[in-house]
């Protein structure tokens, strides 16, 4: 087996290793560190794992994840059924966002393999480290922003989303919504990441509204920014695992009508919560025109 980063900050290209095989503990011991160390493991030259032997690899991190409002696989619950078309209203993952933050114990980590992949190519999926942001940040920035709480709210992602796959919500209305620290903890590590994103985070609940706004707007831009990310290419069969509570992902939707499907499953979380720690020293930074956006030299 060999792992070979990715970029400086986020991911691992992971070659030599067919999961189908099984995991053994010390195999999965050394995967584990990679995972904590990298935030993505990219799995190549994988064969399709039966729906069991995906569960039976997600279950080494720990008790598994069902979605909220998607439905599962007929023959089990956890297993999530990514699939777009020509006819698909909507794309799973398509901005920016970390699976399912709006739970109060919100996913550790995604496994997803791809089965089927648009012909001419697309579909890639972009990783962003949200540690490598949080370290972006001034030691003023970081102190103000590990002070501030977050909604994290579903029902304007969740309603009427999964219509194509028989669920009927009209009259549902428990939606989950939870309140996380904007700065969050990795409860493994220790290390601090920001932890808002587009698709789920309404507001920060200890400021005004108006101040709320310009605060999420200012954080996203930053968050969004190409030093902190890498992007995936699928290959068929390629299975990638990444870590919910530092890292964002972006699954691009520009295959129309061509059609890209597989298989998901997530891993049961704990509570964000944020704890003080030792700083990482403060980037050197400059700063983009418009004043708001810190880049690494």
């Amino acid at each position: 087996m060999k792992v070979t980063p990715l970029s400086p900050v986020i991911g691992a290209e992971v070659v030599g290793l067919n999961l189908a095989d099984g995991v053994d503990d010390a195999l999965f011991a050394r995967l584990h560190r990679g995972f904590l160390t990298y935030g993505v493991l990219v799995f190549r030259a994988q064969e399709r794992l039966a729906p069991e032997t995906q569960v039976a690899f997600a279950r080494r991190f720990g008790a598994l994840h069902r979605h909220p409002a998607a439905p599962g696989l007929g023959t089990d619950p956890h297993v999530f059924v990514v699939h777009t078309h020509a006819k698909s209203q909507i794309a799973n993952g398509n901005g920016w966002h970390t699976d399912v933050s709006c739970e109060p114990e919100p996913p550790l980590a995604t496994i997803l393999q791809m089965h089927v992949l648009p012909p001419s190519g697309g579909g890639d999926t972009l990783f962003a480290s949200m540690e490598a942001a949080y370290r972006a940040f001034s030691l003023p920035v970081r102190q103000f922003l590990s002070g501030l709480r977050a909604a994290h709210e579903s029902e304007h992602v969740y309603r009427g989303r999964y219509a194509d796959r028989g669920v009927v919500d009209d009259d549902r209305e428990d939606y989950p919504m939870a309140v996380h620290p904007v700065i969050r903890t990795h409860p493994e590590t220790g290390r601090q990441s920001v932890y808002v994103n587009r698709g789920f985070t309404t507001r920060i609940v200890d400021v005004s509204p108006a101040e709320s706004q310009a605060i999420l707007r200012w954080i996203f831009s930053h968050l969004e920014q190409a030093e902190f990310q890498i992007r995936v290419t699928w290959h068929e069969s390629d299975v990638v695992i990444w870590d919910n509570r530092c890292v964002q992902h972006y699954a691009m939707w520009d295959y129309w009508p061509e059609e890209r499907c597989g298989h998901r499953v997530s891993i049961k979380g704990d509570a964000p919560f944020y704890r003080p720690g030792v700083e990482p020293p403060p980037p050197t930074l400059h700063f983009s025109h418009d004043g708001l956006t810190s880049r690494y030299l």
